[in-house]
C-alpha cells in the first residue's frame, strides 16, 4: 500500500515537527513527510527539514497582495508535492478557505489547552499558558483537532488533561503540557492517515475502538 503524504506547516523551532518526523521514520505513523512549509524564513524547523532531505517552502504573507493569492500559492505547493494531509505544528497563520475546502477534514492541529477554553485568535504558545495560569484553573492539557475556517474551532480528535494546581507559573504549565503533546499528536496523526476518524458535525468517533482512552 502506498504511504500517505504529509505536508507539515510550522512557524517556529519545530519541536512538534521533529516529533511527527520521528514517528514517521520509526514507522509509528504510516506516512511520509513530503513538504515543510513555513511563513518564517528564520524558523528553526527549516534546519530540521533540510537535515532530513525534506523540501522546504517559505511563503510569506507580505509578499502577496492579499490573503487569497497568499493561500493560492500555498495550495499550489501542496498540490505540487502531492500532499494528502496537512499537519500544523506551530503554524501561526489562519488557513485559507480554499485550502480548507480542498483538504476538508484532512488538516490537523494541536493546541496546548483543553478547547474550547483558552482558544481563538492570538491564543498560541506562551499566551495560552499565561491565560491558563491567570485563570486559576486546576487542570490544563492538550487538544488535537481538525481544522476549519475559525481558529481552534474544528472537530476535536483527542484530548488529554494534566493537573496543574501544584505549579507556580505559566512556564511550569508549558513544560508539563509539552510532556504529553508529542505523544498525543503522533497518535492523532496516525489515526488520521489510517482513515480511522468518523466525523459527524463537530463530533469525532474513532473507528476500531469504543472510546479513545484519553482523559
Amino acid at each position: 500500500m502506498e504511504k500517505k503524504r504529509l505536508a507539515v506547516f510550522a512557524s517556529g523551532r519545530g519541536s512538534n515537527f521533529r516529533a511527527i518526523l520521528d514517528n514517521v521514520q520509526n514507522g509509528t505513523i504510516p506516512a511520509e513527510v513530503v513538504l515543510c512549509l513555513t511563513n518564517n524564513p528564520a524558523a528553526g524547523v527549516i534546519d530540521i527539514a533540510k537535515t532530513n532531505n525534506i523540501p522546504v517552502r517559505v511563503i510569506i504573507p507580505k509578499n502577496f497582495p492579499d490573503s487569497i493569492t497568499f493561500n493560492d500559492a500555498i495550495l499550489k505547493e501542496l498540490q505540487s508535492a502531492g500532499a494528502d494531509y496537512i499537519v500544523l505544528a506551530g503554524y501561526l497563520k489562519l488557513i485559507g478557505r480554499q485550502i480548507i475546502a480542498t483538504y476538508a477534514n484532512r488538516i490537523i492541529n494541536i493546541h496546548p489547552a483543553l478547547l474550547p477554553a483558552f482558544g481563538g485568535k492570538g491564543m498560541y504558545g506562551h499566551h495560552v499558558h499565561q491565560a491558563v495560569f491567570e485563570s486559576g484553573v486546576k487542570i490544563s492539557g492538550v487538544t488535537v483537532h481538525l481544522v476549519n475556517s475559525e481558529y481552534d474551532a474544528g472537530p476535536i480528535v483527542l484530548q488529554q488533561s494534566v493537573v496543574i494546581d501544584d505549579l507556580n507559573s505559566a512556564d511550569e504549565i508549558a513544560a508539563r503540557v509539552l510532556k504529553i503533546e508529542h505523544q498525543i499528536y503522533a497518535r492523532a496523526v496516525k489515526l488520521l492517515v489510517e482513515d480511522r476518524l468518523h466525523i459527524e458535525g463537530l463530533r469525532v468517533h474513532i473507528r476500531g475502538e469504543e472510546k479513545s482512552g484519553q482523559d
